[in-house]
């Protein structure tokens, strides 16, 4: 069953798991299982996707119930009028705040000089940092960030690739991240999930002129780590789960 964080006639809000795609992509297999069936049978009710999440992303994912809420919401996402805003540990000490402006192909397989690139942008606020007594690599400490990202474009793995290309990877992230720090986390603290989550989404409310803001605090093994990391002060208590939520 997934958390659902707010239900109306016009939209469906989930707290998403980790380690789940959102829905059947051209190429996958009939048998894999994928939010939107799973809610649909939770709910009993049509689903119409508005946007997603990558499958390693946990967080606040919405869903349109009607037609008419599905063309709504999709306008207000392409429109960039909704606010997304995530929490990711990284690797390394990031700046106090930034923005990454730095083009991204649309596939992220494209590459090379003849790739065609999109104007991508994420602005990232750091929230917390540590440094621990473990040696990873040639070094003898092992440095990591607490950083809220808000992206301000949705190009494909966005955050993931751009805080790679700032040097300061996600920790979990097994496409563009630092597998001996990957490593690291699962054999101290049994990590073994990106550590990227989408703690609020805030969006045009469908019929509405009031905004809605959605609020998918971080549970299991993230909360986990923030907490041993000594971090938990410094993320806004909304974004943490209580002791033994998912």
């Amino acid at each position: 069953m997934f958390a659902i964080l707010f239900q109306n006639d016009d939209l469906v809000a989930i707290n998403k798991p980790s380690g789940i795609k959102v829905h059947r992509g051209e190429f996958d297999p009939r048998s894999e299982d994928f939010v939107l069936q799973r809610l649909r049978d939770q709910i009993g009710r049509r689903l119409y996707p508005v946007h997603r999440l990558d499958r390693p992303t946990s967080g606040a994912l919405v869903f349109a119930l009607t037609p008419g809420a599905a063309r709504s919401l999709a306008r207000s996402f392409a429109r960039r009028q909704v606010r997304k805003t995530y929490l990711a540990v990284v690797r390394g000490f990031v700046a106090e705040k930034g923005e990454i402006d730095y083009p991204l192909s649309k596939d992220p397989r494209q590459k090379g000089p003849d790739a065609k690139r999109h104007t991508a942008r994420t602005h990232f606020v750091r929230l917390d940092t540590v440094e621990l007594p473990v040696a990873v690599g040639p070094y003898a400490t092992s440095r990591y960030s607490l950083v809220q990202v808000d992206p301000r474009t949705g190009r494909m793995h966005q955050i993931r690739r751009h805080l790679s290309h700032l040097a300061h990877p996600v920790i979990g992230d097994r496409q563009y991240g630092d597998n001996k720090h990957n490593r690291s986390f699962k054999e101290r603290w049994q990590c073994q999930r990106l550590l990227l989550a989408a703690t609020e989404l805030i969006l045009p409310l469908p019929g509405s002129r009031m905004p809605l803001t959605i609020t998918a605090p971080v549970g299991g093994v993230y909360r986990a780590v923030i907490r041993r990391l000594g971090w938990a002060a410094s993320v806004p208590p909304k974004w943490l789960a209580p002791h033994g939520k998912a």
